[in-house]
């Protein structure tokens, strides 16, 4: 397994190592003279430095404990705070000829439900997203140590994009199956008026009518929408923030203040949710529509909508996950800076490596 994992590194379409290299300006300048020497600078990878500094060490269980806890507060609480927004787009998706937009969308759900109707779902959201945050963030730092340790420190470096990507997929394989359950609860509740208000009414009434398969049988759309998702959010987050410092922030970010370092956080969230959005909303669209139904497959619905129909409820998941994002990522790092977790700065190229390319004497 793991010899598999490094061989699809090494054939990432995103990243080689080559274009990286000429990207960074560090090519072509082997026979340039040496610059003066300067002040010994602190090697920067992906591994924590300087442990006395911290409440606990890089890749220990504490860590990934208290990264577990950032990623339930980071998802629990945003998903549970989008709760209205997110139940008219759920009913822009099943039943597009009743809401036609967002602002019609909330326009019928008030005349119909009162305010407490754009509620609806929120205890099923808080539990299933707080689960999905827990298993998201706690398992990508764990994964993210695992395949750095398998690829090396110097194929870490190079290979990062694809480090990321395949650290993010895995941790969401196991998140979308502890959100299921309640992703499922969570639609029955919000797209069938009279079915439920709420979660204590759901779930018996679900498992009476189709036993475990009511509450599992969305998770391979899950998959679907939620590992691109994921892997968008991280790897783009990861190399946004990485291109902030190096092309927009004016000074290192060992320069910048903790309250600087989460606007970067911020921004780069939000740029990264923009793009998550559209990768994931076609199968987001899927999901809603199966878990309304009884006896649907993926593949029937995905049909039935056609191309147009999956993108229904586009705009308003755009809104909804951009913010999301965002604060999730702002949440998850104060975590880090409130419990001083390691938060190691991005990544720069081993000294080993620059040796054997020839970069220092």
């Amino acid at each position: 397994m793991f010899s598999s994992v490094a061989h699809l590194a090494r054939a990432n379409p995103f990243n080689a190592p080559h274009l990286q290299l000429v990207h960074d300006g560090l090519t072509g300048h082997r026979s340039s003279p040496a610059a003066p020497p300067g002040p010994p600078r602190r090697s920067r990878n992906l591994a924590a430095a300087a442990v006395e500094e911290y409440s606990c060490e890089y890749g220990s269980m504490k860590f990934y404990a208290l990264c577990g806890f950032g990623g339930v507060l980071s998802c629990g609480l945003t998903h549970t705070a989008v709760v209205p927004l997110d139940l008219v787009k759920c009913r822009m998706q099943v039943d597009p000829q009743k809401y036609k937009g967002i602002f019609n969308g909330f326009s019928v759900t008030l005349k119909e439900d009162g305010v407490r109707g754009l509620a609806k779902g929120w205890a099923p959201t808080f539990i299933g997203y707080s689960m999905q945050g827990l298993c998201k963030f706690g398992f990508y730092e764990v994964f993210k140590v695992l395949y750095s340790n398998m690829l090396g420190e110097e194929n870490a470096y190079l290979w990062r994009t694809s480090l990321y990507l395949a650290s993010s997929a895995s941790a969401e394989f196991f998140a979308d199956i502890a959100l299921a359950p309640m992703e499922a609860a969570k639609v029955r509740i919000q797209t069938q008026p009279g079915y439920a208000n709420t979660l204590r009414d759901a779930a018996p009434k679900m498992y009476k009518e189709e036993g475990l398969k009511a509450f599992y049988k969305g998770v391979a759309p899950l998959w679907m929408r939620q590992i691109p998702y994921t892997m968008m959010k991280f790897a783009c987050f990861e190399r946004t923030v990485e291109a902030l410092y190096k092309f927009v922030v004016p000074k290192p970010r060992s320069e910048c203040t903790k309250a600087e370092q989460l606007v970067v956080t911020f921004v780069a969230g939000y740029i990264a949710g923009v793009f998550c959005a559209i990768v994931s909303h076609p199968a987001d669209s899927v999901v809603s529509v199966l878990n309304k139904e009884k006896g649907s497959s993926a593949s029937q619905v995905l049909q039935r909508l056609g191309f147009k129909g999956v993108w229904k409820g586009l705009f308003a998941r755009i809104i909804m996950i951009g913010t999301l994002t965002a604060l999730q990522w702002f949440i998850y790092d104060s975590v880090k800076v409130y419990f001083r977790l390691p938060r190691p700065p991005p990544p720069e190229m081993p000294e080993s490596l620059k040796k054997k390319l020839g970069l220092t004497q």
